[in-house]
């Protein structure tokens, strides 16, 4: 499992304090309220910034972190991403992870046929959407529902699923 969890990307700077705005990746955007410190990643090198303050603007986070007070200095961080570790996250409820635990896993049918890896996950509003690509690169779009994913097993790296009649 990775130490660091992405849970946004810097996209642009944002007025005159030097201030950056981020895409975040994360279900709750109110997460980065309770952010004193974050590790900012460009090209693979990790730095840990304090954050001064936290806005948001429409589905953006507004980030002013402290010693970059000019807009020079929040362009540098462009395109840069946000972690965080693992081990200061609280503990997830049963039953929810982490995408990027997700991706990768073997994914079997409730039959035991092998249809392939996770290659991604889209949110589509009411559930996620579960992308298992095959070894000829076919994919099968599955919903995250509780009908149609049935196991999910991080220590054996897969996931059992139930094919509804339609899906395939």
């Amino acid at each position: 499992m990775q130490e660091f969890l992405e849970i946004g990307q810097i996209v642009n700077t944002f007025g005159i304090n030097g201030m950056v705005k981020v895409k975040p990746f994360t279900d709750d955007i109110k997460r980065f309220d309770n952010l004193q410190k974050i590790y900012v990643e460009t090209n693979k090198i990790k730095k840990q910034y304090e954050i001064e303050e936290v806005k948001y603007h429409k589905d953006m986070v507004l980030i002013k972190f402290k010693g970059i007070d000019k807009p020079e200095d929040a362009e540098a961080l462009r395109n840069s991403y946000l972690k965080i570790n693992r081990k200061d996250e609280p503990e997830l409820k049963e039953g929810t992870y982490y995408i990027v635990d997700l991706i990768g896993l073997d994914v079997y049918s409730d039959e035991g046929k092998e249809l392939g890896k996770l290659d991604d996950i889209y949110n589509y509003g009411s559930s996620d959407i579960y992308v298992i690509k095959d070894e000829l690169g076919k994919q099968l779009l599955l919903p995250a529902i509780s009908d149609v994913i049935k196991e999910i097993n991080l220590e054996e790296k897969k996931i059992v699923v139930h094919i509804l009649e339609g899906l395939l």
